[in-house]
């Protein structure tokens, strides 16, 4: 849409003229993020730098009829932060600061910009914890994790970032100022507003404001590392763990095909030749961590897995978790389109899940590498298609839509962090009938009566 001069004269006053973009060439960068969605360039990209400063842009924009995007650091898998229907972009990259951590009432509160893995270092400074750690913790933004409610490697115990929400200061559409929640650990006063922002992808406010509660810190952490010949071992020991009473902080899934790309990228990652691996954490006392790790390298063990890394020390646990951290970016560097999925399914069906994903990609002549969170149920099928081959290309989303129906049939849904965005629009009727659709966007109109916040996400246009 034709933004008009008087609107960018507008909230130039409001931000200063420097913190302002409107050259095509600089807005290119605002039409992609870290998915394989693409959209129109913003006509607009603002660097508020204040609560007051994102009201008084967004109070122009709903005056204007303006769309309004909120985008952190632009590493979301689902186009959530892409201008759908152009318009103005806020991108937070100034309102990034730690406004307090209190270590007495356990609790941080940060601007929406502020990058999750500072927020962790921040915390175990303090001997305390932040558990919501997404892949790409040294990147991604508390925003953004509130936004898609993201989770990450050790969600199998500690759960998702909304978990450890308590308070949120927002603007809605009309560029009124409101606050959810607060510092308190309870709080049962009226509608659990503040946990439908979580996972609304800026499609009902934008976040200001942002408090969570942290934890104690764990005195000692342990992982091993097992490889597996096959996924028949693996889904074995998935359900072997699923039915014992061994508390983990984390297990993750990589199979052969991204561990490979990881290798290939990291010389000094060595898991062999299997199949798949399993990288397994557990957290606690001192004493119990070293019980349980022996109780689940007996798991693996006579599940057929193979030890081949053991880590007592924090560098070490550290270094294994990097092997995981690389194995997206790993892929998007095999000079392939990455199109990464995100499924979730009840923990015991992931065995199941894993035996779709090969059928389904062994049917339409497709790549599939699949890592994730398989504690949680939460996987991440990533085709690699070759752009320049248009069968492949279509082949690849007939396997997408057999993916998100495989896992609803399961019991599953359609993502478990990286939300829905644009690319997941679609499929939304895979899980939800028209009712639960009409409730959905009659709530989308009481929050945004215009709608102009993130237009084209959730709901298909």
């Amino acid at each position: 849409m034709a933004i008009a001069r008087t609107f960018i004269r507008q909230i130039k006053k409001i931000v200063g003229e420097q913190h302002i973009q409107t050259d095509p060439e600089d807005l290119v960068a605002y039409s992609v993020d870290a998915s394989s969605a693409t959209a129109r360039p913003p006509d607009v990209v603002v660097h508020p730098g204040s609560h007051d400063e994102v009201a008084g842009v967004v109070r122009a924009a709903a005056g204007s009829g303006i769309p309004v995007v909120a985008r952190g650091a632009g590493t979301g898998l689902s186009g959530g932060s892409l201008a759908a229907h152009g318009g103005m972009l806020i991108a937070f990259d100034r309102m990034n600061r730690l406004i307090g951590l209190h270590s007495c009432d356990m609790t941080a509160t940060v601007e929406p910009g502020f990058i999750n893995w500072d927020l962790q270092q921040a915390a175990a400074a303090a001997g305390l914890f932040f558990p919501p750690d997404p892949s790409s913790a040294k990147f991604c933004t508390i925003g953004g994790n509130v936004a898609e409610n993201a989770s990450g490697l050790h969600g199998v115990k500690y759960g998702a970032t909304g978990d450890y929400l308590l308070g949120l200061r927002c603007v809605l559409s009309s560029g009124e100022s409101i606050r959810f929640g607060g510092s308190m650990r309870r709080n049962v006063t009226g509608y659990d507003v503040l946990h439908l922002i979580a996972g609304s992808e800026g499609t009902l406010a934008i976040i200001t404001e942002i408090t969570v509660r942290l934890l104690p810190k764990p005195a000692s952490r342990r992982a091993a590392l097992f490889i597996f010949d096959s996924t028949e071992a693996v889904g074995e020991a998935l359900t072997a763990f699923g039915s014992s009473s061994v508390s983990l902080s984390a297990l993750e899934l990589i199979d052969h095909t991204a561990i490979e790309c990881a290798r290939q990228f990291d010389a000094g990652i060595e898991t062999g030749e299997g199949a798949a691996i399993l990288i397994i954490e557990v957290d606690g006392a001192e004493g119990e961590t070293a019980v349980d790790i022996e109780s689940v390298k007996q798991i693996c063990q006579s599940c057929g897995g193979i030890l081949t890394v053991e880590a007592a020390s924090e560098e070490e646990v550290n270094h294994i978790w990097d092997i995981r951290r690389s194995v997206s970016g790993a892929l998007g560097r095999r000079g392939l389109k990455k199109i990464s999925e995100d499924i979730s399914v009840p923990p015991s069906q992931v065995p199941l899940m894993l035996a779709r994903i090969n059928t389904i990609a062994k049917k339409h002549g497709v790549t599939i590498a699949v890592f994730g969170h398989a504690g949680a149920g939460n996987l991440h099928p990533n085709l690699l298609v070759d752009q320049g081959d248009p069968d492949e290309a279509r082949r690849a989303e007939t396997a997408i839509s057999e993916l998100f129906s495989a896992a609803v049939e399961l019991g599953g849904s359609l993502s478990g962090e990286h939300g829905i965005g644009s690319a997941k629009a679609p499929y939304m009727s895979l899980v939800l009938g028209i009712e639960e659709m009409e409730l959905m966007q009659r709530i989308k109109a009481a929050f945004d009566p215009l709608g102009v916040m993130n237009p084209g996400k959730i709901f298909k246009d």
